[in-house]
Parts: structure tokens; C-alpha cells; sequence
């Protein structure tokens, strides 16, 4: 009898010592998706070809210091009142390690829904002029460096596509890119001029004649306050045409290429 109540007691022991570990990974799971890294998926084609549907990236929370849009929760702690008054940040976000720069990538809750997010490159600095000319972006009067190079095909399962004329843009501080440009002459190829205001981003897609952005009234400038984080790498990739709980057709479907990718 003593032989049996010590097997059960270890059993029990042992149990008890998974449980621990499972709840401490699940807690360390939720504190760095809360507070630090916060996976996204990309659902549509506005950021090829830098990003692709299918895509699965980390976005980094404390790039922009947290804000009311940092998490699902905020206890009021980032109301304007408290936030105006808090030595470590300012512009409605706390921790604030430093602003956006030009060329990162970064989410954004939608300024006229803010339950929706979108991914998007900051192209316009408070203060900035922003201008689009015959499809060539102008900063402050000054056209952006654009230069062709070979055609982008995203080819599908089948091997097919259909190329696309592709360029690599240069930003004045220098960080390169690349966009698409699939219309000669598309809608917003050519606008009026936009003045970035004071606390607002200009923020623009590689896909440039698929992309709703802020030459759109649907997003326009974007507050400080509604970044969520910059995106930093990519960890997954699947063909859309393959959901990610379909196993059975990763060999083939999975983008094995775009592990780990910087963006």
C-alpha cells in the first residue's frame, strides 16, 4: 500500500510540474505578444512586393513607445489628459524610444475605424509636402530617386504570372525599396500637394495603384497615437491559395524562401 501511494504521489507531482510549465509558457507567450512582439498576417496585395498575401510577420510594440492602440486593453491609461502630463513620452504614447521614420514599415489602426489595422510605409514626416507626379513621389518639392529595374512576377502554384513594371525607390535619407507600378497613369499618380500636419505620419503602399492610402480620405494622415508597432521580420509565409492550418499542403505551398526576411 505505502508502494502504491508513493507512485501516486509522483504521478501527481509530475502532472502538477506540466501544468506549471504549460501555464509559464502561456504567460510568457501573452507578455511578450502584449508587450513586446505582436504577429500579423498580410491580407492583401497593397505592400508587394516587399510583403505578400500570405505573409506572417512580428510587429514590434516598443519601437513607437506604447499608445492607446498599443493594446486591447488600456484601463484609461492613455487618455490625453494623462498622457499630456507624462515625463516618459508625449503625443498620446508613453515609452516612447523614438518617432517613425521615414521608410518603416509599420501598422496603424485606420484613423476612420480605428478596429481595423493596415500595414503601410511612412513616406511623409510632420511637416513634410507630399506630392505624387506622374508617378513620381515629390518630398518637400524634391522628386524622390525612382529607378527601373526587371519586371515583378509573383508567380502562382501553376508557375505563371504576369510581369509588372517594377522600380526601386530612394528615399532622402537613403533607405531603398521597392514598388510597383502596375498603371501608367493611375488615379493617384498625379495629386494635390498635402502638408503633413503636426503628430501625423504620410504613409504610402509598394503596391502604388493597389494601395488605399493617404492620398486616400479613407485613411489621410496618420496620428501618432494610432501606430500599433513597426513590422520587423518575417517568421511564416503560405501561398493564399493554401490556408495555414492546411498541413498537408505545406511542402508545397509554403514560401520556405521568406523565413526569416528582414522587412
Amino acid at each position: 500500500m505505502a508502494a502504491a501511494q508513493v507512485t501516486g504521489r509522483k504521478s501527481e507531482d509530475g502532472l502538477w510540474e506540466t501544468v506549471k510549465v504549460i501555464i509559464q509558457a502561456l504567460l510568457i507567450a501573452f507578455v511578450v505578444r502584449t508587450f513586446l512582439y505582436q504577429p500579423f498576417n498580410i491580407p492583401s496585395a497593397s505592400m508587394y512586393p516587399t510583403l505578400k498575401v500570405g505573409d506572417y510577420l512580428f510587429v514590434s510594440k516598443l519601437s513607437y513607445g506604447y499608445g492607446r492602440y498599443s493594446f486591447n486593453f488600456s484601463l484609461g491609461l492613455f487618455s490625453h489628459e494623462i498622457v499630456s502630463c507624462c515625463p516618459f513620452g508625449f503625443s498620446g504614447r508613453v515609452f516612447l524610444a523614438e518617432d517613425p521614420k521615414r521608410g518603416d514599415v509599420a501598422v496603424f489602426k485606420l484613423p476612420s475605424d480605428t478596429s481595423i489595422d493596415y500595414i503601410k510605409r511612412v513616406i511623409g514626416l510632420p511637416g513634410d509636402r507630399i506630392q505624387m507626379r506622374d508617378g513620381i513621389l515629390f518630398i518637400n518639392g524634391q522628386a524622390v530617386k525612382k529607378e527601373r529595374i526587371e519586371d515583378f512576377v509573383d508567380r502562382s502554384e501553376t508557375g505563371l504570372g504576369q510581369p509588372v513594371p517594377q522600380f526601386v525607390e530612394t528615399l532622402p535619407n537613403g533607405v531603398s525599396y521597392r514598388v510597383l507600378d502596375t498603371e501608367p497613369m493611375g488615379d493617384a499618380d498625379t495629386t494635390d500637394e498635402y502638408v503633413v500636419p503636426a503628430g501625423h505620419f504620410f504613409m504610402m503602399g509598394d503596391n502604388r495603384d493597389n494601395s488605399q492610402d493617404s492620398r486616400y480620405p479613407r485613411v489621410g494622415f496618420v496620428p501618432i497615437e494610432n501606430f500599433v508597432g513597426r513590422a520587423e521580420i518575417i517568421f511564416f509565409s503560405v501561398s493564399p491559395d493554401a490556408s495555414l492550418f492546411e498541413v498537408w499542403r505545406w511542402p508545397l505551398a509554403i514560401r520556405w524562401s521568406r523565413f526569416f526576411t528582414l522587412i
